[in-house]
């Protein structure tokens, strides 16, 4: 069960790693209908917040819930306050707490362990019966050609604290995965142009080196843009704004993936997607516990 599923990275890399996904919940319409376009699966667009929703999730009894609550609250994009979304987090910890699946995956930004709340999951999920372990983890190591940094605490019912770590760090690659081994030359361009979130960063990359984080805008380039001294190229040397395809296949959803509705809608639900590549990278930890008999206490790790 995918809770806060915007256009459905999760459930994807779930579904790729042989999980069956048997629902979904979002309340942000054109996230939904992306999704809906995606996907077999119900949606449910309803607020998570209501008692509703949590009757759905108790109806389907799923064993596995997950889902990355909105996370602007967090950022380090936004204002650094604990807010409405913040809740969603503890909302998310007390849906779980009520259904007791046998798996809990909770994700976000690196940033929240900033934050109070997270403690308070924590604690929460604990009460409920769940050994956690927790990873942030680089998309670019995970089979995601962008340097994306994401926060995972992954639980299980009776479980000791740390039990997956093993299994979370040992698939990860030693080098990070550029745009070039991942794409090959669908970009036809050496060099693109990704709008920064201040002009004291660089803005223009190589297909070399890993995409900086795709966000929820896609701006072309300024026609007084000052080249920056790590810009990989001059803009004026045929360099370009990535396409809405390009970026969605740089956050790995396949070509085959619908994108209708708006350009600015899909944009935001494109840079407010987990990565279906990392995602299936946290299903596969999953599996490969499931799949392993007797797995020692003397391994697990405290984090």
């Amino acid at each position: 069960m995918d809770l806060f599923s915007g256009c459905g990275g999760l459930s994807l890399g779930f579904e790729h790693a042989g999980l069956e996904v048997v629902g979904a919940f979002d309340n942000w319409a054109p996230a939904v209908e992306i999704y809906r376009a995606n996907f077999s699966h119900e949606i449910h667009e309803i607020d998570i917040g209501t008692g509703e929703a949590l009757s759905l999730v108790q109806e389907m009894r799923p064993d596995v819930i997950a889902g990355g609550p909105p996370c602007q609250d967090y950022s380090i994009s936004g204002k650094r306050q604990l807010g409405d979304r913040a809740n969603l987090t503890l909302r998310f910890g007390e849906i779980v707490a009520s259904v007791r699946p046998k798996w809990v995956v909770f994700e976000n930004v690196y940033n929240i362990e900033r934050f109070e709340t997270l403690p308070k999951l924590k604690a929460m999920l604990r009460g409920a019966g769940y050994g956690l372990s927790a990873r942030v983890l680089d998309a670019s190591r995970c089979g995601v050609p962008q340097k994306r940094n994401r926060y995972f605490l992954i639980g299980k019912l009776s479980e000791p604290d740390g039990f997956l770590n093993r299994f979370l760090d040992d698939g990860l690659t030693e080098r990070q995965l550029t745009v070039r081994e991942y794409m090959g030359s669908c970009l036809d361009t050496e060099y693109y142009y990704m709008h920064p979130r201040s002009y004291s960063r660089r803005a223009v990359f190589s297909v070399d080196e890993p995409s900086a984080t795709i966000r929820g805008i896609n701006r072309p380039i300024p026609q007084n843009y000052k080249k920056h001294g790590g810009d990989k190229a001059d803009v004026d040397a045929g360099v370009r704004a990535l396409t809405t395809r390009e970026r969605s296949r740089i956050q790995t959803f396949p070509a085959s993936f619908k994108l209708p509705g708006k350009k600015t809608n899909i944009e935001l639900a494109i840079g407010n997607a987990v990565p279906p590549n990392l995602a299936e990278y946290i299903a596969r930890a999953v599996v490969r516990f499931t799949e392993t008999p007797e797995v020692s206490n003397s391994e697990y790790e405290l984090f």
